[in-house]
């Protein structure tokens, strides 16, 4: 299997819309690469960037997914999906895709044979398999053995050992979904840089989405922005389309380089432009409150705590010694596979303790024992949230709507039309909650989170960053007292980041507790930086 050359990506007046939405993803597109430019794609939470990077792979057909397709996605002038088919009868990889999510990346049970499936498919001699799945691996500092199980691996080594099975088979296009997004600081350049390592020795194109862009500024010829509902915003050279276009980029929620968060005080995020007297041009303010009587209380306490997941033998978590108090938040950071998760799924009562012990206090128990671990569902659910790492592991309904309304029904211990107040009697709540004394109404969550446009959509056919609000949204609207949320950022644009975390703060003010397993340092700084609202744990 030799490595193939880099093709001419062409767009003419491209629009795909996903079966069962009204909306079109991408729509009215015109845009040409040339061969082995590196071209970063930007745009809002929402904007297309994932289904046009699925399109210039060849894996959207309206035939086989019954979508809508408008206009021509071509590369060397034959139709993407095409052109990916006659790729591997030719025993190549015109392109390859690292996704979203990486758990969908993952198909085999071994690390090692997981990088050299697509290697099998492409029928590669093999003496050759081996030694590319190891330079592959090696290339993106993988921390195991090829034995190792894929079961077993944190998110951020599941998105390196995707990443190292794309690059092993040498496309001559890059398409890269956010492949640093759940990474710790030290692997998200280490993957950088093998990843312009092997763009610099291959000759091969790139298009790249990332929210957070300044570190890839470096590897980039190039910067496209989508525009929100179809066409191209911006489209130029790195430094041109910053300066030129800063303030219209940040009002459209683009992360833009040197234009950061400051976190003056609690409750108030501003997102200063790089406009004449630093004027804010993307600002949340939470809403004001009366300060919680049970602020700084204990609701949960470890001692000695060791955590680990079903059918793993031995902890990768001892030892760990916290109190999540009412009104503050509990950071934990930590490299990939340090136990984060791990830690978060024992917190939140997912999972028992391995040793030592975690205990609820009275006013978080309310009268459901000490242990959280053994709570029914219905009394969980309304005293601790959990956000999981992958979105798609919490969705149960058919609807963004219908989503919101399991957790108030569970935590009312019947089922019952949303919108409709669950019987206290039961402990229930209404579908409102408290946010800073004022009821938000699930409308009211859906349009601050910037989902309303999608409530009757199908939650699996969202973008990363919007079923990561969804998760979010969810456990805001049962208005639990400790929410545990593990990289609640993932995937958000500036502006829905802003308002998410703006949201985070609201609780502390209410006094209930954020327990946040993160990389993401700015949300770090703005929940527990300045010591008073919160601490950090390093694993």
């Amino acid at each position: 299997m030799s490595e193939s050359s880099p093709p001419v990506v062409e767009a003419r007046d491209w629009g795909w819309r996903h079966s069962t939405r009204k909306a079109w993803a991408v729509r009215g597109l015109d845009l040409r690469i040339e061969p082995g430019e590196r071209v970063l794609l930007l745009g809002a939470s929402g904007a297309g960037k994932s289904t046009l990077l699925a399109g210039l792979a060849g894996l959207l057909d309206p035939e086989e997914s019954g979508g809508d397709e408008e206009g021509s996605l071509l590369l060397d002038g034959v139709v993407a999906r095409r052109a990916r088919v006659d790729a591997v009868r030719a025993g190549q990889a015109l392109t390859g895709l690292l996704l979203q999510d990486p758990q969908a990346q993952t198909v085999l049970a071994r690390c090692g044979d997981d990088v050299a499936f697509g290697l099998e498919n492409h029928a590669v001699p093999t003496s050759e398999i081996w030694p590319r799945v190891a330079k592959a691996l090696d290339g993106v500092g993988f921390p195991y053995p090829v034995e190792h199980p894929t079961g077993r691996l944190s998110g951020g080594e599941r998105q390196r050992l995707a990443l190292a099975g794309v690059l092993a088979l040498g496309p001559g296009l890059l398409l890269l979904d956010e492949p640093t997004a759940m990474l710790d600081p030290a692997g998200a350049d280490l993957v950088r840089r093998s990843i312009a390592t092997v763009l610099e020795m291959t000759g091969a194109g790139c298009v790249l989405v990332e929210h957070r862009v300044e570190p890839w500024l470096p590897f980039i010829d190039r910067v496209v922005v989508l525009e929100p509902g179809g066409g191209v915003f911006a489209d130029g050279a790195p430094g041109q389309v910053f300066a030129e276009q800063a303030s219209a980029l940040v009002a459209a929620g683009v992360w833009v380089p040197g234009v950061r968060s400051r976190w003056r005080t609690r409750g108030t995020a501003n997102l200063p432009g790089a406009g004449s007297g630093g004027s804010p041009l993307l600002t949340a303010e939470p809403r004001p409150a009366a300060a919680a009587a049970s602020v700084a209380e204990p609701l949960l306490t470890a001692e000695g705590l060791a955590a680990r997941r079903p059918g793993q033998t031995e902890p990768p978590v001892r030892d760990v010694d916290l109190t999540v108090r009412a009104g503050r938040a509990l950071a934990v950071t930590g490299p990939n596979g340090a136990g984060k998760s791990t830690l978060a799924l024992t917190l939140a009562g997912l999972t028992p303790p391995a040793a030592g012990s975690l205990t609820a206090s009275g006013i978080l128990a309310n009268g459901a024992g000490p242990h959280p671990h053994r709570w029914r569902a219905g009394q969980l659910v309304s005293r601790i949230g959990t956000v999981f790492q992958d979105p798609q592991h919490q969705f149960v309904a058919s609807t963004v709507a219908g989503e919101l309304a399991v957790g108030p029904e569970r935590a009312a211990g019947r089922r019952g039309w949303f919108g409709r107040t669950a019987n206290p009697d039961a402990g229930g709540t209404s579908s409102a909650r408290r946010v800073r004394g004022t009821p938000i109404e699930i409308d009211e969550l859906l349009r601050r989170l910037r989902l309303d446009h999608l409530a009757r959509a199908n939650p699996y056919t969202l973008s990363g960053g919007e079923q990561r609000r969804l998760s979010v949204a969810t456990v805001l609207a049962t208005a639990p007292g400790v929410l545990v949320l593990d990289e609640p950022t993932f995937g958000q644009d500036a502006r829905t980041w802003t308002e998410l975390t703006a949201l985070l703060l609201e609780l502390l003010g209410e006094g209930r507790a954020v327990v946040a397993a993160t990389h993401d340092l700015e949300l770090v700084e703005a929940l527990a930086g300045d010591g008073d609202t919160g601490e950090v744990l390093e694993l």
